[in-house]
């Protein structure tokens, strides 16, 4: 959907932000970049919506390149949240979500229904909030209209610059779970700006890790813990703050077949003995197995952290979960695979875990 070729950035006193990178982001993902500070993806981001122009190369949206857009055209389609939130403080908070819709000359119910509709997506009451003024919101609070505000529009595209990075954890947490959540329902193509590895992780569908310009390695959560491109990578991977928040799908089991079909059940081609997810014809979680029983678990997220599967799993005494991402069966995760990875990864002070 959004392909970058060959794009380099030079400023007039010679700095180069980017150098000749190649990236393309999927329809309908979530892709992080992240990287030390100056390594280029507040600039790589900025170049979609045409903040900042390319010295070289081209970027291009559903193969029409950029430059070619009315610019307020363009901007109209992606929606932009900042970290600094930036609501305009004398409106109050249905007005500050209706700006670019009245730009774009909706009709005032369409546009009154899409605002209730976006409020009670993030948790926000329209009754209780539509005519607060921000001041009277907490943090957390403004944060999620300035979210629903890029959202208002119904663009194709959110570009998202470390939105989150200024608010106290537990809002920080909350809010990640809502992108999370918000983004299985939505499927917006979504680039997401973080200096926080596990934010990275645990939200983006693919992560671009880059330093001084280019592009180290673009590659999945579970691909970047597995099969680090190089040192740099791995070292940048294994300063994450804690193993407790990392993603459920990056610990899946990677070497045993733990997921078959309705089908296969049907024709008595699971095995007798264990525990397996069945998937139905469109790949979506239908069941699991147990000892040759059909049996309902529930379904771990591949966003959730290893903390929250780990409450799951000790309010079933089963010794694995399916895996689902936006409804589809992508595996397991065993019990086993938790231990295994918080042997190999938690770190230890004076023998007391450090999480």
């Amino acid at each position: 959907m959004i392909t970058f070729k060959n794009v380099t950035k030079t400023y007039p006193d010679g700095t180069t932000a980017l150098k000749a990178i190649d990236l393309q982001v999927k329809e309908g993902e979530l892709l992080t970049l992240i990287g030390p500070s100056g390594c280029g993806k507040t600039t790589t981001m900025k170049m979609i919506n045409r903040l900042i122009h390319p010295t070289e190369g081209t970027i291009t949206i559903h193969n029409k390149d950029i430059r070619d857009y009315n610019i307020h055209e363009l901007r109209w389609n992606i929606g932009y949240v900042l970290q600094e939130i930036a609501l305009f403080p004398h409106m109050t908070v249905e007005e500050n979500i209706s700006i670019v819709p009245e730009m774009k000359k909706w009709k005032k119910k369409d546009l009154s229904k899409r605002i209730d509709e976006l409020m009670h997506m993030v948790g926000l009451d329209p009754d209780k909030h539509r005519k607060r003024k921000p001041s009277e919101l907490s943090g957390g609070q403004q944060q999620r209209v300035g979210v629903i505000r890029a959202l208002a529009a119904d663009p194709d595209i959110i570009l998202m610059d470390e939105p989150f990075s200024a608010l106290d954890p537990i809002s920080r947490e909350q809010l990640q779970k809502d992108i999370r959540n918000l983004q299985q329902e939505i499927q917006k193509t979504i680039v997401f700006v973080t200096h926080d590895m596990d934010e990275a992780m645990a939200l983006g569908d693919r992560v671009c890790l880059m330093k001084e310009g280019e592009i180290i390695q673009l590659d999945t959560p579970q691909n970047l813990i597995l099969h680090p491109a190089n040192a740099f990578v791995k070292d940048f991977i294994g300063g994450r703050k804690s193993p407790w928040q990392t993603a459920v799908d990056v610990m899946m089991d990677q070497t045993e077949n733990q997921v078959y079909t309705e089908e296969d059940f049907a024709n008595h081609q699971v095995p007798s003995r264990g525990t397996y997810a069945l998937k139905n014809s469109a790949g979506t979680y239908s069941s699991a197995v147990h000892e040759g029983e059909k049996i309902n678990l529930p379904a771990l997220d591949n966003g959730m952290t290893l903390k929250e599967a780990m409450t799951v799993f000790e309010q079933h005494d089963y010794p694995l979960l399916p895996v689902v991402k936006r409804d589809e069966l992508i595996g397991t995760l065993s019990y086993k695979d938790m231990v295994y990875y918080l042997k190999e990864n938690v770190r230890t002070e004076n023998g007391v875990v450090q999480s």
